[in-house]
């Protein structure tokens, strides 16, 4: 422009269109010369007070690149986009010289209570393809979503505002990405149904990546959204430009690009379908222009009405046969339950009493038989009981419902085995077995009930009870271990196990805190959660968050307390989201074992001959942490004060951290 060229004073028009007067500032608001934001409605306004003493109003985006003028500043009379420099008249948004290219200008007025400006009635909310795909997902069931919103997605999260003021959806805003992709995998987890995770673009997206691995390695449905950055600057180095199809194809059984032409209810469908069928995680990638479009006339949202089948497949006849045979010539047979198992219990309890068969479970199954049950003798494996251990070596026959047998788990491939599982790929998945039978689990374990002769077999019951005092004295005698450098293991997970209501959902992490857990927490009706075969750090406390969500969502899990239990290192990986916790008012109590060490790192060196290297951490007082975060803090740091702050925690309604000082040893 001219170095003397001034801008234009003209006013700007008043709307053609219908259009009312709103107070933009108070008079004394803005100083001359300066800028400011203001919104109206849903309309960002750039407000200017110039030199002379007027005042002028622009949209608040710069034409070229979106600029917020309202940030920029004043020289020589011109308002300065504060992105790139270009100017504008402040009163009516002319460009100098020949350009033309100007933000919206809008009549301003001033009078005794204020300045005034002159906007057209705002347009009523258009439907868009967000709003068809959030209708969509909510109809498959998905009540909350969990994650954060940010420029690449706002299209979407504002239809999922819409959708939470119809009351469809809960949207849970998290502090990290990480967290809310484990809340959605733990939701998977315990309930079989979906819940979503949503990021933006570039790293906002690939920090949901390791609980959406876990939700993978686990079989848990889950539903992943990712906005993009705009289709026309894709693959040209744009700011946060990243190939997420690409970065997702791994972990994803499914994952798409909506498009503007795009059938965007079946792209949804399709996701939500494949989540829950496959029990896997599925992703949408949704680029930045394509949110917003209108969706087209007469677009329906779709359904699982019509899409999905019974999946309680019966084993065939011929494998029925083979391990009715099987347990008919068994002096010794051994149940063992794993994670596949979660919904048939009862069928396969009532399986057991007809063969009279104990019971064990994996390590990502505890739980699923309260060890209060006659037949009950824990969990199988480096993380389990000698009682589980026992009736291992003795059986002459495993009779195995969803298990995936892991080599954590120890079921001795030499034994006669009838595995049973609804995945054909887990059958002899790692050796051969005798009887492999592919079936729904509960339906095989009735169909098994059913055609099984009466058993002249008897007495194991009070041999699982006799291995259970064995293995509760030596517990005791342990309980009281001391060696002045913190509370054991054992000690702490006594108390627990009387305290925490039988009704629990606890979900755990990793670490010498969860083979403690495994070995010495007694259950009786809880629902026990892990990061099982990915064995994620930092698993725990969003997966409380997950949890809670299920209690105010799914009528079975309603009431229910969660209480989550993590080491220090664990805890460290998510603690912010204790905030997240104290916003929405999740009634959590989370237990925190603190040894100021990654302990279980510690021992693998020992074990290996090694020097014990880099494994200490520097905390903070935990229970002041949380307090700070305005939820309630509980340090305890000796055995008769246990009892006492693990009650005073599950009473509080909201969140609660007990902090045990523990010794990394006593495990």
């Amino acid at each position: 422009m001219s170095p003397n060229e001034r801008p234009s004073t003209e006013e700007p028009a008043l709307p053609a269109e219908e259009f009312g007067w709103h107070r933009l500032i108070n008079l004394e608001e803005l100083p001359e010369g300066r800028v400011s934001t203001v919104t109206i409605g849903h309309e960002s306004l750039c407000v200017s007070h110039t030199a002379d003493g007027g005042y002028g109003c622009l949209g608040n985006a710069c034409p070229h690149q979106g600029g917020p003028l309202g940030e920029g500043s004043i020289e020589g009379g011109w308002l300065r986009c504060p992105w790139h420099g270009y100017d504008y008249s402040p009163k009516n948004g002319k460009p100098p010289g020949v350009f033309s290219d100007a933000p919206a200008a809008y009549r301003t007025e001033v009078r005794d209570d204020g300045v005034y400006v002159a906007l057209p009635v705002e347009a009523p909310r258009l439907r868009t393809v967000s709003d068809v795909m959030v209708e969509t997902m909510t109809n498959w069931g998905v009540t909350h979503v969990f994650g954060m919103v940010g420029h690449s997605n706002l299209g979407f999260a504002d239809a999922m505002r819409v959708a939470e003021e119809r009351g469809d959806l809960t949207f849970i805003g998290i502090r990290h990405e990480g967290a809310a992709s484990f809340a959605a995998t733990a939701y998977g987890k315990l309930t079989g149904e979906l819940a979503a995770c949503f990021g933006i673009a570039g790293p906002g997206s690939t920090n949901l990546l390791t609980g959406l691995y876990d939700a993978k390695t686990d079989r848990a449905p889950v539903l992943a959204l990712s906005g993009q950055v705009p289709s026309k600057v894709r693959g040209r180095g744009a700011f946060q430009d990243t190939d997420l199809s690409a970065a997702f194809a791994d972990v994803a059984r499914y994952t798409a690009t909506v498009q503007a032409g795009s059938d965007h209810a079946e792209l949804m469908t399709l996701a939500c379908k494949t989540a829950i069928i496959e029990r896997d995680v599925a992703h949408l990638v949704f680029p930045d222009e394509v949110q917003e479009l209108a969706a087209p006339e007469g677009s329906q949202p779709g359904s699982p009405q019509g899409r999905t089948g019974d999946r309680g497949i019966a084993p065939p006849a011929e494998a029925l046969a083979a391990a009715v045979e099987a347990m008919t010539v068994s002096d010794r047979p051994l149940i063992i339950v794993g994670n596949g198992a979660r919904d048939s219990m009862d069928e396969i309890c009532a399986l057991a009493e007809k063969l009279d068969a104990p019971v064990a479970t994996t390590f990502k199954a505890k739980g699923l038989i309260s060890d209060r049950h006659r037949l009950a003798c824990g969990v199988l494996g480096r993380s389990g009981t000698p009682v589980a251990s026992w009736f291992m070596n003795e059986s002459d026959l495993v009779i195995t419902f969803g298990v995936s047998f892991a080599n954590h788990t120890g079921i001795s491939d030499y034994k006669p085995i009838v595995q049973v599982d609804f995945d054909p790929m887990a059958l002899g998945r790692f050796h051969p077995v005798s009887v492999p039978v592919q079936a729904h689990v509960g339906v095989a374990a009735v169909a098994l009930a059913d055609v099984c002769g009466p058993t002249e077999r008897a007495g194991a019951a009070a041999e699982v009870s006799q291995r259970w005092e064995v293995w509760r004295a030596e517990k005791e005698s342990r309980r009281t271990d001391d060696r002045g450098e913190g509370i054991s293991a054992a000690a702490l997970f006594d108390v627990l196990s009387r305290c925490v209501p039988a009704d629990a959902i606890i979900p755990v992490d990793v670490g010498n805190n969860t083979y403690s857990f495994g070995r010495y927490f007694e259950v009786a009706d809880q629902s026990v959660l892990m990061s099982g075969y990915l064995g994620s750090i930092g698993f725990a406390f969003p997966a409380a968050m997950g949890c809670w969500a299920a209690t105010r969502s799914q009528a079975r899990f309603a009431n229910r307390p969660v209480v989550s239990i993590s080491g220090d290192a664990g805890f460290g990986q998510y603690a912010m989201e204790i905030t997240t916790a104290v916003k929405y008012g999740m009634n959590i109590t989370h237990v925190v074992l603190n040894n100021n060490e990654l302990g279980k790192i510690s021992k693998e060196q020992r074990t290996a001959d090694l020097d014990v290297w880099q494994t200490s951490l520097r905390n903070p007082e935990f229970a002041a942490f949380a307090e700070l975060c305005g939820a309630r803090g509980y340090r305890v740091t000796s055995i008769d004060k246990l009892d006492e702050a693990v009650a005073a925690a599950l009473a509080y309604d909201g969140p609660a951290l007990v902090e045990v000082v523990t010794d990394a040893l006593l495990i």
